[in-house]
């Protein structure tokens, strides 16, 4: 398996599928979200579950666990006031307070390295319960 991009601080790597997956959400609009997760035994970040272009929001805050942690980007399609459609690509950084500290502790290390490979991030949310990263919080980072 080829691997795109090794994370220096955690001797992590990213697999290829992850980056794929990001450039074909990002220019070809055919995924609204992709999670990622984080393979202990392998040392690698795969991609866990990719959103059809028809899913929404809530959609993806329904396919993140409530005990364990999870990168995902969201791509969100909002029409400004000015009538002009606009798409922002959202970074969520998914720690739950129920997962463990060593779960918390590799996600935290390993984010910047996974962000690195997927360029054209324009915002990110962290978020340890669902509140923090509600529809709102999407819509006013955006505008």
């Amino acid at each position: 398996m080829a691997m795109a991009f090794k994370m220096a601080t955690t001797g992590m790597w990213v697999a290829d599928e992850c980056k794929n997956s990001f450039m074909e959400m990002k220019w070809k609009k055919v995924h609204r979200y992709i999670v990622f997760k984080i393979d202990e035994k392998s040392k690698l970040v795969t991609v866990d579950k990719v959103g059809d272009a028809g899913e929404g929001y809530s959609d993806l805050t329904a396919s993140l666990p409530d005990d364990d942690c999870r990168y995902a980007v969201f791509d969100f399609d909002f029409v400004t006031v000015d009538h002009c459609r606009k798409s922002k690509i959202f970074f969520i950084a998914w720690a739950p307070s129920a997962s463990k500290i060593r779960a918390k502790m590799l996600y935290a290390t390993s984010k910047d390295g996974l962000r690195r490979v997927l360029d054209g991030i324009h915002y990110e949310v962290q978020a340890t319960e669902p509140s923090e990263m509600g529809f709102d919080i999407i819509q006013d980072r955006a505008k």
